[in-house]
């Protein structure tokens, strides 16, 4: 998978993860209850980067972007914005699989790491 090159290559000591992203793991672990693939995550994954906290800053860039993704009629979902936020706050590129909804978010840096 070419995502996991990237992320080899870019290396775990260059690479940050929102901890709105280690929700979105953690709620897609708690709902397909597989205890194997559970501890493949905490045995592999979990703790492997530094995990972004959302602070009041990330919540006021959230604010600011949902605003004008909202007068711009480009309605983009909160966790994906709350992802953005965070890497505009912290100066970051948004490292994505999901190029769908972060293209549409104007002012952030991101790449497709599905290609």
């Amino acid at each position: 998978m070419r995502s996991l090159e990237r992320w080899r290559d870019a290396g775990d000591s260059s690479c940050r993860i929102s901890v709105v992203t280690v929700a979105e793991v953690e709620f897609g672990l708690a709902l397909e209850e597989n205890p194997t693939r559970r501890e493949k995550y905490k045995a592999v994954l979990e703790g492997r980067v530094a995990v972004l906290e959302a602070d009041r800053a990330v919540w006021h860039e959230f604010s600011r972007l949902k605003a004008r993704q909202h007068s711009a009629g480009q309605i983009v979902a909160d966790m994906d914005l709350l992802i953005a936020a965070t890497s505009v706050v912290h100066r970051l590129t948004v490292a994505t699989l999901n190029s769908r909804d972060f293209s549409r978010i104007e002012g952030i840096a991101w790449e497709d790491w599905s290609k």
